[in-house]
């Protein structure tokens, strides 16, 4: 079985040392580096082509979140799982926006970091149950299923995770772009929330859509 090639991301040496240690325990993962600023990481990223990177918010040279943008900005984008002290609202958020396919509190069990690692590298979805609950708790009485929504706002939420704004996803469903604009606000009032990103983190966290970015042109 192929290992899932590692880069962590971590400023504080000990911390790091204990973080490759917890991951080596898993055979099926291989830690190909270590970077300590978010300069080193977006450089380590292009150059090791690693398959998921596990990284810390609070970088040195780079910050965490912009080194995220530039980690999935590449030709060859690994998967990036956010491993963070902070559970504020605007830093998950911001770091969804800039494209980590996982968001997990340095609270977190070795067996649930290693099992993080596992699902997004399997293009799933992954946020700690405590950010979970603060973040995508409906902020009304909203159905907490799939039915809730219509396959037309699934889709819409779909191509919004895919980085699509509401004239790219009108031209692409053939509506007009005040249709757009309807649909997410019958999604915003039926899973009680105010924003495109809380909805898509809501859909990605319950599997209904995956955050998948669109491919780039060179790739296509």
């Amino acid at each position: 079985m192929t290992s899932l090639r590692i880069l962590l991301a971590e400023d504080h040496a000990v911390v790091r040392e204990g973080t490759r240690q917890i991951l080596e325990r898993d055979p099926g993962l291989e830690v190909v580096g270590e970077a300590a600023d978010g300069a080193e990481v977006v450089e380590m990223a292009g150059r090791l082509v690693p398959d998921v990177v596990l990284l810390d918010l609070g970088l040195p040279a780079l910050n965490g979140i912009e080194a995220t943008r530039r980690i999935v900005a590449q030709a060859r984008p690994p998967k990036v799982l956010i491993l963070s002290a902070y559970d504020d609202q605007d830093y998950v958020v911001a770091a969804i926006e800039a494209g980590a396919a996982g968001y997990l509190l340095k609270s977190a069990h070795a067996s649930e970091v290693i099992a993080a690692i596992h699902a997004v590298a399997g293009g799933q979805f992954v946020l700690h149950p405590a950010v979970a609950r603060h973040l995508v708790a409906p902020r009304s009485a909203a159905s907490d299923t799939r039915e809730a929504l219509t396959p037309r706002e699934v889709e819409v939420l779909r191509l919004a995770a895919r980085g699509g704004r509401t004239r790219d996803i009108a031209v692409t469903l053939s509506v007009s772009a005040r249709t757009v604009e309807g649909t997410f606000t019958n999604i915003f009032n039926k899973l009680g929330v105010m924003t495109r990103t809380e909805a898509i983190i809501y859909a990605a966290s319950r599997g209904w859509i995956s955050l998948e970015r669109a491919p780039r042109l060179d790739e296509r």
